[in-house]
Order: C-alpha cells, then sequence, then structure tokens
C-alpha cells in the first residue's frame, strides 16, 4: 500500500531547488535545506495517522457523543521544533498577530465546511482543530502531520508567516478531511488526487471568505507567503489553477495527462486535476462552492471512493454526482464531462 504522507504545502522539490540556487543568501539557502530535510521526519507518523483514520471509518460510532462545533486551539513553539508548544490563551484577542490570524482562519475553516457542505470538522465529528505556530526557525513550510496543524514562519525572503495565506489553511486543513474520507494514498493518481483536493478546497475557502465568484477569483494558491525576494524574481505565487504552467509559479505544474510523470510528485501532478476543477468552475460560473464545491465533495465522501482511486474513478464520482445533486441542470453535468475531457481525462 502507498504511504499517506506528504501535506505540506511547499514540495520538497521546490526547497531542494531553492537550497541549490547560488543567487541566494546562504542563510536563505540554508532554511530551504534545513525545512526540506524535516519533511522526512515526520512520513512514517503521518502514514500512521492516515490508517489509523482509515480503520477508524469502519467502527461503530454508536454512543459517541459529538461535539457541536470544533475547538480551536493554538499553541506557541517560539522557534522550536517540540510540539505542541505553549498553549496561547484567548488566541482571538492574542497581541501575537500569527496566533489571532490563525485562530480567526482556523474558525472560519470549520464554519466553511458546516455552512456549506454539512461537515462538522476535518472527521465529522467535532474533532478539535489544534494548531502550532512559530515552528522551527525561519521553516519555510506549513503541513497537517495527521493530529494537528503546523506553521512555520518563513524566512522572510522567498518565505513569510504561513499563516498570511488563508487558502494555505484551508489546504491543509482539507488533507485532514481526505485522511477522514477517502484516505487517499500519498503516490501516483491518487496522490495528485490528495493534493489538487487540497488546493481546490482551499482555493474556494479564500473565494468565500472573499465573497468571490469564479469569474473574478485569481486561482492562484498561496500568493500570501511570497516573501520580497521571490517577488522581486517574479513570483506570485506557489501555484495557478488556472495556468499551472506559468513562469510566475514557484511550483510549476502539468495542466493535461498527456504531461503527467508516472511516480512524479503529487504537488506536481496534481495541476491535472487543478486546472479541470478550474475550468469546471468557470464554465458553471457563480460562487464555486455552491455548485462545483458541492459535487467535488460528495465525491470525495462517496462510500465508493477509495484510497488508491485514479483520475478516471474521480471523474466518474464527480460526473455522478454532477447528476444526482444537479438534476434538473444538465449543463452543470455537461461542464464537468467537458473540464476532464480538456485535461485529457
Amino acid at each position: 500500500m502507498a504511504t499517506r504522507s506528504g501535506c505540506f504545502i511547499v514540495p520538497k522539490s521546490v526547497l531542494d531547488r531553492l537550497a541549490r540556487d547560488a543567487s541566494l543568501k546562504q542563510a536563505t539557502r540554508t532554511a530551504c535545506r534545513a525545512t526540506a530535510q524535516m519533511e522526512v521526519s515526520w512520513r512514517e507518523l503521518r502514514g500512521a495517522h492516515g490508517l489509523a483514520a482509515q480503520a477508524h471509518l469502519g467502527t461503530a460510532l454508536a454512543g459517541v457523543s459529538l461535539a457541536g462545533a470544533p475547538a480551536i486551539t493554538v499553541a506557541n513553539c517560539h522557534g522550536s521544533t517540540s510540539l505542541p508548544g505553549t498553549p496561547v490563551p484567548n488566541p482571538g484577542s492574542s497581541t501575537d498577530a500569527t496566533a489571532k490570524r490563525c485562530f480567526i482562519e482556523t474558525t472560519a475553516v470549520a464554519r466553511f465546511y458546516k455552512t456549506c457542505f454539512g461537515r462538522n470538522s476535518v472527521d465529522n465529528l467535532g474533532m478539535t482543530l489544534a494548531s502550532s505556530i512559530h515552528y522551527g526557525h525561519a521553516y519555510n513550510n506549513a503541513f497537517w502531520n495527521g493530529t494537528q496543524m503546523i506553521y512555520g514562519d518563513g524566512d522572510q525572503q522567498i518565505f513569510v508567516d504561513f499563516t498570511r495565506s488563508n487558502d494555505v489553511i484551508g489546504h491543509e486543513l482539507t488533507h485532514g478531511v481526505t485522511q477522514f474520507t477517502a484516505g487517499l494514498d500519498y503516490a501516483d493518481e491518487p496522490g495528485a488526487l490528495n493534493e489538487s483536493v487540497s488546493d481546490c478546497f482551499g482555493a474556494m475557502f479564500r473565494q468565500w471568505r472573499a465573497g468571490q465568484a469564479a469569474s473574478t477569483a485569481d486561482w492562484l494558491i498561496g500568493s500570501g507567503i511570497i516573501g520580497p525576494l521571490a517577488a522581486k524574481k517574479g513570483y506570485t505565487c506557489l501555484r495557478d489553477m488556472a495556468n499551472p504552467g506559468a513562469s510566475h509559479c514557484l511550483s510549476k505544474q502539468p495542466s493535461h495527462y498527456s504531461q503527467y510523470v508516472p511516480g512524479g510528485d503529487p504537488h506536481d501532478n496534481s495541476g491535472i486535476p487543478n486546472h479541470a476543477f478550474y475550468l469546471i468552475a468557470m464554465g458553471i460560473g457563480g460562487r464555486s462552492w455552491s455548485t462545483i464545491g458541492r459535487i467535488w465533495y460528495a465525491a470525495l465522501t462517496s462510500p465508493s471512493a477509495k484510497p488508491s482511486m485514479g483520475f478516471k474513478a474521480f471523474k466518474k464520482l464527480t460526473a455522478a454526482a454532477a447528476k444526482s445533486l444537479f438534476p434538473g441542470n444538465s449543463a452543470v453535468y455537461a461542464e464537468v464531462v467537458k473540464g476532464w475531457k480538456a485535461v485529457g481525462v
């Protein structure tokens, strides 16, 4: 079985590339190298949490008392890598801007899932959403470790505080949703779907917070974490769902299945389903979370969704969901089919 690892917003390949970039200052290169090396140490733990979550899905929940809404907690690592860190009292009114922003946006993600999809936290059982901030020194990433969120402050050159981009927060918490639903393996096409689902819901969350229609959104992922040096080099985001291969992306991606790389990084190959989602959202129009978001959520949570599911299997689930959720609107189904066909799936 493929491992359910990963779940970082910045791919290791990007960090490795930056660590080798002789045009960057040594401190920035060192920060990227150290961040990339730490990714390996989290793999086994995340895989174990993912397998445990899948096993739990088959357990009867009779007698379980569900929290009406998830508690939101924030802890401060103070630059250490010791988790969870020191609890931040009343983070919603904290004088630490990172703690306050983390609390507010995490609370908003919980509200987004509840309001738009009827989901109660990542496990649908009211699981506490715990976050640790100020993790490590110049730590250039954010990730879901299987039980909680962790945010670095960035090196302040390539990346800034990872709580500054609310789509990053939505992306990472969605890895938790995937863990407790389809449990997509983190390799090959299932891995690309795993990353894509997080980008899709992260983008939807950002648009939901801004009250944007699909046509007015920029479809960028991670634009809020781009540091001054990266911006000076012409980068505006990590990824662009509208134009995955654009030069302004720190993490360029393929946009068509003909460019799929077997065994490639899930962050890269996720550009294919990402672009399909964008095309379908634009074709349907309106607000993404009210139509295509419901279709994608239904596919992710379908009893037919399996950890080993590839692009074609997911496509079939989205097409079926389009028919069942919007039976009186054949145009929605047509756009779903058209969007997947446009990316070669």
